[in-house]
């Protein structure tokens, strides 16, 4: 069934002219002039064909007709407040879906999700990994991309593009491929990896050495696992923290990216 196109905004200046009988008070209510109100109210009055106020010597009155439709309008402005306050209550929302790398989120997200909920117990989180997941399709609040920038989402950098060549002691000098490494034009990788979490966990296993984000392996360099045969250099691809611009400006949302960026 074809809507009926509502004239909305006539319909509020005769919600208040009707509940002030003056065109003076109702346009003083709405920040607009009397004569503004009068053009609304003809207008309206020429939409729906019938009369709405009559001047008398007292002032104005309302028509029959502007009666019998009053009490469902106002009760129809009433609905869309309720809708609207419905629609902005996911920004109260105490539940999120996030989508990152799994590397990523053993290697930086974890911890730092876990200092969240210590702040915020009341949160609750869905993770998915992978970094090309449809916002839509996986009703996504965030996700977390190695990309060069935001593109034409929302985003915020959560960590230097800083790339570096990593291998275990006393691994074979031999290269370990993934899509992200940009390996030299006459290396021959020995292993094709599917993504960084999978040259990951090769080279930490002694299968030779790989171009790595430098924030997925501070800890194993830290610690003796992998060591840094170059860099760390600068590098095009970064971790970024993205939505669409209506979930970014979620209350919650933005709750999440401030405790993210927190020192960063």
């Amino acid at each position: 069934m074809k809507r009926t196109h509502l004239p909305l905004n006539a319909l509020r200046v005769f919600d208040a002219a009707a509940r002030h009988l003056s065109f003076t008070r109702a346009a003083d209510e709405l920040a607009v002039t009397p004569a503004a109100v009068g053009q609304q109210i003809r207008a309206l009055e020429d939409v729906l064909g019938v009369v709405l106020f009559r001047r008398t010597s007292k002032g104005l009155e309302l028509t029959d007709e502007a009666v019998s439709g009053l009490d469902p309008l106002r009760e129809g402005f009433l609905r869309f407040e309720e809708s609207v306050q419905a629609m902005q209550a996911g920004q109260a929302s105490h539940s999120y879906t996030i989508a990152a790398p799994r590397e990523f989120y053993a290697q930086w997200l974890a911890t730092r999700l876990a200092s969240f909920r210590r702040d915020h117990p009341e949160v609750r989180i869905q993770l998915i990994g992978g970094e090309d997941v449809d916002f839509t399709e996986a009703n996504l609040d965030v996700a977390v991309r190695l990309t060069e920038g935001p593109g034409d989402l929302e985003g915020v950098q959560l960590a230097p593009a800083q790339r570096v060549v990593v291998a275990a002691p006393d691994a074979p000098d031999d290269w370990i491929a993934w899509s992200g490494a940009q390996l030299p034009d006459d290396a021959e990788p020995a292993l094709q990896a599917g993504n960084a979490g999978q040259a990951l966990a090769s080279a930490l296993a002694g299968m030779g050495k790989t171009i790595l984000p430098m924030l997925l392996v501070e800890d194993a360099l830290a610690d003796g696992r992998l060591v840094a045969l170059e860099g760390p250099e600068e590098g095009r691809r970064a971790y970024w923290l993205i939505a669409p611009r209506p979930q970014w400006r979620q209350a919650k949302v933005r709750a999440l990216i401030d405790h993210l960026t927190q020192g960063a």
